[in-house]
């Protein structure tokens, strides 16, 4: 099978590409200097020529906060580029998986999002990123659209390493304790979305680790798991004020995922504590690389 994975150096896309691999498929891997999804025609001229059987979007507009903001930049990457990968696609009937977020929510449920809740997004980014999943429906007959959120992996930055090196800095953070969400681990979360593309069971999921907490939980068990010694102190979202608003609880059911036979994403405090071995081993080497040079 052959895969094209845009966003393919991002925190998310550098995962899934590895795992394609690892499951012996064709990674077919472009980032923004490789294709420009916000140029229709350039977008249907690479469809055409490569052929792929199978497209995982992952390049996004993500800076949150920017977008309130740069609202044209937003849109065009999420909403217009998505469009333009979504009917390339179709024109070489390859499938699609659009990933989306827990910003089409608006944070005020009390239990877990259903994939068919009402969505009703509270900022620029979670509206465009909604935009793009109802042009991914109405465009392709052949999608899936996964919602995630919270996540963090080897690549790129995040919170789990944010943590980490403020705690090297300071004997003391403030942590946000009203936001709920459920922290999730790219790696789990690209072996979930290699899984769902050689399969025909089209639809929406949600694809998060299992469980959830808050971002000041989150930080505490990262020091707990790291075994760093760091005083947190909770904040209310009141106390850390951003320009984009942020969903005060946004975590996400997975039924859709279970029902249709595949086996939910493990714990979250599980796949933290893989992923900071993982980290430990991976800032090790890079460091005896760099001793070499």
């Amino acid at each position: 099978m052959k895969v094209l994975v845009t966003g393919a150096n991002g925190q998310l896309g550098q995962d899934v590409v590895k795992a394609l691999q690892t499951n012996n498929m064709q990674a077919l891997a472009y980032d923004r200097d490789t294709l420009d999804i916000t140029d229709q025609e350039a977008v249907e001229k690479g469809f055409e020529e490569v052929q792929p059987d199978a497209v995982i979007h992952c390049a996004a507009y993500t800076q949150v906060d920017q977008a309130e903001t740069d609202t044209d930049g937003a849109y065009d990457v999420n909403v217009n580029g998505t469009r333009n990968i979504v009917v390339a696609a179709e024109q070489v009937n390859a499938k699609v998986i659009y990933i989306s977020t827990d910003y089409v929510f608006n944070g005020q449920g009390t239990k877990p999002y259903s994939e068919f809740d009402q969505c009703a997004p509270l900022g620029v980014y979670g509206y465009t990123k909604y935009a793009g999943e109802e042009l991914t429906k109405s465009l392709s007959s052949k999608f899936f659209i996964v919602r995630t959120a919270w996540v963090y992996g080897l690549y790129g930055n995040n919170f789990v390493k944010t943590m980490l090196r403020l705690a090297s800095e300071r004997d003391e953070l403030g942590v946000v304790a009203d936001q709920t969400g459920s922290p999730t681990n790219t790696k789990d979360l690209a072996e979930f979305l290699v899984e769902l593309i050689q399969t025909n069971k089209y639809g929406i999921y949600h694809g998060t680790n299992t469980g959830q907490c808050s971002w000041y939980d989150f930080a505490q068990a990262i020091f707990e798991e790291a075994n760093v010694k760091v005083k947190v102190n909770p904040l209310t979202t009141a106390d850390f004020p951003r320009p984009a608003p942020r969903p005060a609880y946004s975590v996400l059911g997975n039924q859709a995922l279970r029902t249709n036979g595949f086996k939910p994403l493990p714990p979250w405090r599980e796949s933290l504590r893989h992923f900071l071995k993982e980290w430990k081993q991976y800032e090790s080497n890079r460091s005896n690389t760099n001793s070499h040079l």
